[in-house]
């Protein structure tokens, strides 16, 4: 594998724990303002997102990437192809999942607009867009659903796979709401497995995820060691509660 060129300038961003601590109290007051999300992983994001990118660029995947520039989202939005993939295929199970869900691949970029990306390197960029796309496609190869629940769970994973200080400060923060309102039900071991499941699993970021969407849901978890989300998945009681 040759490295290839790149306008990547490593980059820092002073860590606002003041402007997290907001966009968490909003974001808790209503788990549907996904604006929050967006303010929180800008305002905690540090060093993270540019380390990861630096291992991104040493992964073949990575390096292929950089080189043909696919657009994942233009992939995710077109649901004539989605639909024509097999049931049970990665890419069908997150069509259900966003009809379910009534989501568009899009709703996540109008989200970000209130902490658009900015950076100048266009491969920098590349690589957060996919990064920001991908999220509800976590979602369906962990096994988490959107429920409140599921979605400090699957933070959790992505803390492990992305060492992003927001992933983990929404976990926390829902983790100690849910297990408030719904006491007694394992909520901690449940988001504690998330994150332990994304330290075991495959690195996600340099996946190429449109050879995948055609394949076989449980084969793709296999490949990537994703293991089952059963500690989630046994608490129906609080994935009802925080729906």
């Amino acid at each position: 594998m040759s490295d290839i060129a790149t306008d990547f300038t490593f980059k820092h961003n002073p860590l606002q724990f003041r402007v997290a601590w907001k966009a968490l109290k909003d974001l808790i007051a209503n788990k549907e303002d996904t604006e929050q999300v967006f303010i929180i992983m800008k305002a905690l994001s540090g060093s993270s997102q540019s380390r990861q990118f630096q291992r991104f660029m040493k992964t073949e995947n990575g390096q292929r990437i950089l080189r043909e520039r696919p657009v994942l989202l233009n992939t995710l939005m077109d649901r004539d192809y989605l639909a024509s993939l097999p049931v049970g295929s990665v890419g069908r199970t997150y069509l259900s999942f966003m009809e379910e869900e009534n989501l568009t691949a899009d709703g996540l970029v109008e989200a970000s607009e209130v902490s658009p990306i900015d950076v100048e390197s266009e491969d920098f960029r590349l690589y957060l867009e996919r990064m920001r796309d991908v999220h509800d496609l976590w979602h369906v190869l962990s096994g988490y659903g959107r429920d409140g629940f599921g979605e400090a769970c699957v933070v959790a994973f992505s803390y492990a796979q992305t060492k992003s200080l927001g992933f983990a400060a929404i976990a926390l923060m829902g983790g100690y709401d849910f297990n408030k309102k719904v006491p007694g039900h394992g909520i901690w071991s449940a988001i504690w497995q998330a994150y332990r499941n994304g330290r075991k699993s495959a690195w996600l970021p340099a996946v190429m995820y449109e050879e995948i969407l055609p394949r076989p849901l449980e084969e793709v978890r296999q490949e990537l060691n994703i293991m089952p989300p059963s500690k989630y998945l046994g608490s129906p009681e609080v994935i009802a509660a925080t729906a």
